[in-house]
């Protein structure tokens, strides 16, 4: 928003800067409050007097410029359009220029150069806003710009400009009217807005030379106006400024006025080249399946039956809401022009913006609502303006292709509620006095005040909306900070919070690191560990194809963070994630969210000390630590580990299921080393489990006992086993067959190889038995021993050594 712009209709005592902090504190968020001349010095105006080719380079001029000064300055120039008697903008030696870049004096192919004779962008303009005419050579100034003067002024470079961050429901700060009637309102002024239109000159020649029609679904509002015989060319330099001081580029002097109309009024038009629309017949419709139509931005798009357009007799000539196309542009030959007014519906503006990423000034005004009653004024004002400035003739009616009956919103009110709901006293004069400064319609009836809402502030439509009106205007440091008087309980979390608060707790303590990764990915990744089939559930509009599906597992995203660690040098990478993943039916619309918990560790979890060196971490050391973690939620006793080959991204040797019971939770080990290749990453192990499953899963919660302070026995046992048998099994009939003494069994030994026959290894397992009443005899021990061997033997086939 322009600083001086806003001057001219509001008496304004305070600074940009604080002006700035006013309205951040009552409107709307500002980003920033700053000059186009900020940083730059040294910048004049020059007159190029004399011109030669540089004799030793053909692209490049010897210009003589005077500056002001007694002799000329000489300035080597490569711009293609340089002019004897042209004012231009000179770039002194010593000079700062956009970017923070010092001009100096320098030598240019052997010749003298004293300074820079500059383009628009190279003093710190957008390259977006720079009109064509000036984008591939140095910028012209007025004629009546005085030698030697600085620059900024001619330009609009002084002006200060306020960057809104303007919120969805205040669509209406989008436009110079709408932030004069609420600063008006701020500031406590009256508003005296300009909006007369120019006097059409011509008769009611719009209906017989356009007609319109628009599905009011699509367009409740839809009005056209032609205005005739027209002179198109570049704006006058006082529009241009105006213009690219909002941030927009200046294209000439009818589609300059339509941009102009919109950020004045808040109504944004379009302008067509009457004699290439066909039949002259514009409609606003749903697009047919595989129309094509080229934009201003030269980009073609094709459509189907979701999009709305502008049609005529044969073809798209308008996106509805977003951007002209170009075959029926205004150029310099267009001698008829149709203007176009209305009211796009929000949702479908907003939907055909992101899905042909093409987010304009207009289409972000249609998606936070238009003044409904200022539509045919805004039309009106646009058509005097082009009429004006272009030596056209406007007619004076409009052909209308949908009106919808626009009445302003009425609202009952009292200031008991408002004085309830805010923590305030205010007077009925007060908030009389407030609505009044809002420019509100004010009733008095017996208990109540009935507030008549005027259209150009649509989004306030209930009572609370009212009470926010109050607030902002009153001020919010106006307002007692007081506590509610209501009774108020201690806050704590939910067992599910606890668990997961714990889990958290328990793997940062094992040494992994929290990591926290999109759950956004592309649908390769999306699919991949999968134990549970199920359909990927993807983004209509997404930001990126990477991050276009949502995830389906934890490990793929830990996986990309071990690959940037990786790839800066980090070897050692122990990660941990908790977070939820998206499951969806090939039947459902909507993915169900679960809640996992995963973790990837690749190279070491710690690092070599002068008494201990660092190993790398295998599929027994991450198994611990998922059996750890299970047991610190007391599901130790239920949970078992079984091998599996059937999740390709994992090493078919060197990867186990876990299963809580017959339920498969989860699983652990290595991932394929052609995944570790694909992800750029060295040997990883990988687990992930279902929270959900363990949170809801019946716990066997953890008891106190008292130390023994009866010795306990230790037995050995050796056996001779076929391979194929597992510890599992071994473990489950030595801990069923023990007897009630038997406390700890401990696998201490493996060997296969020499003196062992093949297809066979030798386990030793160390058996500890404890009687917390009374010294346990020898006798029971043995006879506990005795009875494992034997179950050992008749069950699994073990040779005892």
């Amino acid at each position: 928003m322009s600083y001086d712009w806003l001057s001219d209709y509001l008496k304004i005592n305070l600074s940009p800067e604080d002006l700035g902090e006013k309205i951040e504190r009552t409107s709307v968020e500002v980003d920033s409050v700053f000059k186009r001349s900020d940083g730059l010095k040294k910048l004049v105006v020059g007159k190029i007097l004399s011109i030669e080719k540089h004799p030793d380079a053909g692209h490049l001029n010897i210009c003589q410029v005077d500056v002001g000064n007694d002799e000329p300055q000489q300035i080597v120039c490569g711009a293609p359009n340089v002019e004897v008697g042209k004012k231009v903008i000179v770039a002194l030696p010593g000079a700062r220029v956009g970017g923070n870049i010092k001009i100096k004096k320098a030598k240019m192919r052997g010749v003298q150069s004293n300074g820079m004779l500059c383009a628009l962008d190279e003093i710190g303009f957008p390259k977006e806003i720079v009109p064509d005419e000036w984008k591939d050579g140095i910028y012209f100034l007025p004629d009546d710009a005085k030698v030697g003067d600085e620059i900024y002024s001619y330009l609009g470079m002084n002006d200060s400009l306020i960057d809104l961050d303007v919120t969805p429901n205040r669509g209406d700060m989008l436009s110079l009217r709408g932030a004069v009637y609420d600063l008006g309102a701020v500031l406590d002024q009256k508003v005296d807005f300009d909006e007369t239109s120019e006097p059409s000159k011509g008769d009611e020649f719009s209906a017989d030379s356009i007609k319109a029609e628009a599905n009011e679904s699509l367009a409740p509002i839809y009005q056209l106006k032609v205005v005739k015989n027209v002179d198109v060319k570049p704006s006058p330099l006082w529009l241009q400024i105006k213009l690219w001081n909002l941030g927009i580029k200046p294209i000439n002097n009818v589609v300059d006025i339509t941009n102009f109309v919109m950020m004045k009024l808040g109504q944004p038009l379009h302008a067509y080249d009457l004699d290439q629309i066909t039949d002259h017949h514009l409609e606003v419709r749903k697009a047919k399946q595989g129309e094509k139509i080229t934009t201003l931005d030269n980009q073609e798009h094709e459509l189907d039956d979701v999009d709305v357009v502008i049609a005529d007799a044969k073809k798209p000539v308008a996106l509805a809401g977003l951007m002209g196309g170009l075959q029926s542009s205004v150029t310099a030959k267009t001698k008829n022009i149709v203007i176009e007014a209305g009211v796009f519906d929000p949702v479908l503006t907003r939907k055909m913006a992101q899905k042909e990423l093409l987010h304009t000034d207009a289409s972000q005004r249609f998606e936070r609502g238009v003044d409904k009653g200022n539509v045919e004024n805004a039309l009106n004002y646009a058509a005097g303006m082009i009429q004006k400035n272009t030596n056209g003739i406007a007619s004076k009616d409009v052909v209308t292709g949908s009106m919808e009956t626009v009445n302003p919103v009425k609202i009952a009110i009292t200031v008991t509620k408002i004085n309830h709901v805010l923590g305030t006293s205010l007077s009925e004069a007060d908030v009389i006095s407030i609505f009044k400064r809002l420019g509100f319609g004010i009733e008095k009836q017996t208990d109540k005040l009935l507030v008549t809402i005027p259209t150009r502030c649509w989004d306030i439509k209930i009572d609370a909306d009212l009470y926010e009106e109050v607030a902002r205007i009153y001020g919010y440091d106006n307002i007692l900070s007081t506590l509610p008087i209501t009774t108020t309980t201690e806050g704590g979390l939910t067992p599910k919070q606890k668990l997961i608060k714990k889990s958290r707790q328990t793997l940062q303590g094992m040494g992994l690191n929290h990591a926290i990764s999109y759950s956004l990915t592309n649908a390769d990744k999306a699919k991949m560990f999968m134990i549970n089939p199920s359909e990927e559930t993807i983004l209509q509009w997404p930001m990126t194809n990477d991050h276009s599906v949502l995830r389906m597992n934890l490990i793929s995203g830990l996986l990309d963070d071990i690959a940037y660690n990786q790839a800066r040098g980090v070897v050692d990478v122990p990660f941990y994630e908790q977070g939820r993943v998206f499951f969806r039916n090939s039947n459902d619309s909507r993915p169900i969210e679960v809640e996992h918990i995963a973790g990837a560790i690749s190279g070491s979890l710690f690092s070599s000390t002068w008494n201990k060196k660092s190993e790398q971490v295998d599929f027994f050391e991450i198994k611990g630590i998922v059996a750890k973690y299970l047991e610190t939620l007391s599901l130790k006793d239920q949970i078992s580990f079984v091998p599996n080959d059937k999740i390709k991204e994992m090493h078919p040797g060197r990867t186990a299921l876990i299963k809580l019971g017959d339920e498969i939770v989860g699983f652990v080990g290595q991932v394929h080393p052609t995944i570790a290749s694909q992800f750029k990453i060295k040997q990883t192990y990988v687990f992930e489990l279902d929270l959900d499953k363990l949170i809801n899963a019946d716990k066997t919660e953890q008891q106190y006992q008292i130390v023994s302070s009866y010795p306990s026995i230790k037995r050995d046992i050796a056996m001779l086993i076929d391979q194929q048998v597992t510890n599992e099994q071994i473990y489950a009939i030595i801990k069923r067959r023990g007897g009630a003494f038997l406390k700890d069994i401990t696998l201490f030994d493996v060997y296969e190889g020499e003196h062992v026959p093949n297809g066979k290894k030798s386990l030793a397992y160390s058996l500890t038995f404890e009687n917390s009443n009374e010294t346990l005899k020898d006798d029971v021990v043995n006879n506990a021993v005795k009875k494992i061997e034997k179950y050992l033997q008749e069950e699994l086939k073990v040779e005892i050594r």
